[in-house]
């Protein structure tokens, strides 16, 4: 049996091959119950589209901090709390193959990235 990578439509983190799920793999779309419960609101897709819009009225070759985006949305709260949202956002774009989440100039993979990162337009051309 071949197991093709599975990427989580909420969090956009690579799913882990569970022996339980060997029946149903191709139908996996959440990688916990967390993001089952939690799903892909409006909010969400929002989030998406302030980052693209963000990077887009930068240089093609300009990125951005992800706390640019939190900052935007924090009505009357801490920013803070917008992070996580803006990094899944992120990673669901990167998957998608609009976006580079990088570090030092360097694209990274979004599940293994310790540390800040930066949001950057994929390069015209480049492969997903």
């Amino acid at each position: 049996m071949v197991r093709v990578a599975r990427i989580c439509t909420v969090c956009g983190r690579s799913i882990t091959w569970r022996r339980k799920w060997a029946r149903d793999w191709e139908n996996i779309k959440y990688c916990s119950d967390a993001c089952r419960k939690r799903g892909l609101s409006e909010r969400d897709r929002r989030i998406e589209r302030i980052i693209v819009e963000l990077l887009e009225q930068r240089a093609r070759d300009a990125s951005i901090c992800p706390s640019e985006v939190a900052r935007g949305m924090a009505d009357r709260g801490d920013w803070r709390d917008e992070m996580e949202a803006v990094r899944m956002a992120a990673r669901r774009l990167q998957r998608a193959g609009v976006i580079d989440i990088t570090q030092g100039g360097r694209p990274v993979d979004p599940d293994t990235a310790q540390g800040p990162i930066r949001l950057r337009m994929r390069p015209v051309g480049m492969q997903v």
